[in-house]
């Protein structure tokens, strides 16, 4: 909050400080009147918007989605404003303070989530946890919060839907190395003793809706906010919609957004953005390619059939990064292969030439694909463009990656690449194309150019 206020005053002041008798020609008390009418509308967009409501701070896109739309009403209601008025003084404030606002907004958000993510993987800032259900899904959830420390839980006792077989005063066992401290009719108990700030309840055949509710009044005087998991993990953001229907809290899942305007503002941003890294990078594209000449000789470019959305093929392009004619050799390589899954992959392949090891760590030799994104064969973002014989093994599951267009990067370019194992990574390209989102698009396109200076799990 302080952090808004300060970045908001800043940039307010600033600008009247500019306009104010500048180019403009608007008089200094104005800019200052302007100036404390855009903080108030900022400021009033927060609190409608909801920026600071905890459960979406330091995780996920929603954050920075709420921080848009307090950007987009800005600028509406200062276009209103100069309509209603017929001044043409609020201009520059809707065209020019606004961006310029979003510019030291987004940042500094982005800086904080990373410092809090940093103390919570050294194990502070974690809410402490009481969850309680099936063993099963209890451990499920503590490998979940140990792995993703970043959404600030940590699962410190559990209680269990079966009876434990010694009394309850102390540890009567574990479960993911969290002690049993009880069964599940014992949650509100502990609750009161303990001072948990968060009740999960994962998914078990004892929380019937009587026993739910039950518990959720016990809980109200507690500190301790309770989170039902509805079994449908990996679903999330604006897909989700609870609604009473018959008096029943339903849970309400929309399709995914395949389709429809977002969509085509996808394909837009898409094609915008792959244009302007063209031109940006062209000077560098025409270095590497000269560098692939000189290092090993052949072709500048590598072209491999590819698999684009709805199963149609496409040519991927590369910079070539191994040998020519490597593909001949890939039988004599089959056992030292460590890809997971139907992937083919090696930490120190024999074919990889000097100048393509550097090239792959920093992903530069897929530089290229720009042009696949600005003729529309592939996204920004997306699932990994997999090959024809990989397609091949797909179950009913890992074909739904192919509902959308494979990407440059995604999730599993900023989760460790070819460190993730094959199950990992058909989850989160389903995680994307489920929840898929502008929002999640630009998050990920930030955090990729970390993931690139990283080159973890690049080879």
């Amino acid at each position: 909050m302080l952090a808004d206020q300060l970045i908001t005053v800043a940039v307010a002041l600033g600008a009247a400080l500019v306009l104010g008798g500048g180019p403009s020609e608007v008089a200094p008390a104005v800019a200052f009147t302007l100036a404390g009418v855009t903080w108030v509308t900022v400021t009033l967009a927060m609190v409608g918007c909801r920026v600071w409501e905890p459960r979406v701070l330091g995780q996920g896109a929603e954050e920075y989605r709420r921080l848009g739309r307090v950007l987009l009403t800005t600028m509406v209601f200062l276009a209103l404003a100069a309509m209603a008025l017929d001044t043409p003084a609020l201009r520059p404030w809707i065209f020019g303070v606004v961006p310029v606002l979003a510019g030291g907004l987004i940042p500094a958000r982005y800086l904080l989530r990373q410092a809090l993510h940093r103390r919570r993987r050294r194990g502070e800032c974690l809410l402490p946890v009481l969850a309680a259900g099936g063993a099963g899904a209890l451990a499920d959830l503590i490998d979940r919060t140990r792995r993703e420390p970043h959404y600030g839980w940590r699962v410190e006792a559990v209680c269990l839907s079966t009876a434990p077989t010694a009394p309850l005063d102390g540890c009567v066992g574990e479960v993911g190395g969290v002690p049993v401290v009880g069964t599940v009719e014992d949650v509100a108990a502990r609750v009161e003793r303990g001072g948990y700030r968060v009740v999960a309840l994962a998914p078990d055949p004892y929380w019937t809706p009587a026993r739910v509710q039950r518990l959720a009044w016990q809980l109200e005087d507690s500190t301790a906010e309770m989170v039902v998991a509805p079994m449908l993990l990996e679903v999330t953001g604006p897909r989700l919609h609870v609604a009473p229907v018959f008096g029943l809290p339903l849970l309400r899942v929309s399709a995914p957004c395949l389709t429809g305007a977002r969509r085509v503002v996808k394909n837009l941003v898409d094609c915008l953005l792959a244009a302007v890294l063209l031109v940006l990078t062209l000077p560098l594209l025409l270095v590497i390619a000269l560098l692939v000449v000189v290092d090993s000789g052949g072709p500048v470019l590598y072209r491999q059939r590819r698999v684009g959305r709805h199963g149609r093929m496409f040519t991927m392009l590369k910079f070539r990064s191994m040998v020519v004619r490597a593909d001949d050799q890939r039988a004599a390589l089959v056992a030292a292969n460590r890809g997971a899954g139907p992937l083919f992959k090696m930490r120190s392949d024999p074919r990889v030439t000097r100048l393509g090891a550097v090239l792959r760590r920093y992903s530069l030799d897929e530089l290229p694909q720009l042009v696949n994104v600005l003729t529309g064969s592939m996204s920004l973002v997306g699932p990994r463009p997999p090959l024809p014989e990989e397609v091949a093994c797909y179950d009913a599951a890992a074909h739904r990656r192919l509902m959308v267009k494979p990407g440059l990067t995604g999730l599993w370019q900023i989760s460790g690449r070819s460190d993730l194992s094959w199950e990992e990574s058909v989850r989160l390209d389903l995680r994307y194309v489920e929840n898929w989102s502008l929002a999640l698009d630009f998050v990920i396109l930030w955090k990729t150019g970390w993931a690139v200076v990283r080159g973890q799990g690049a080879y």
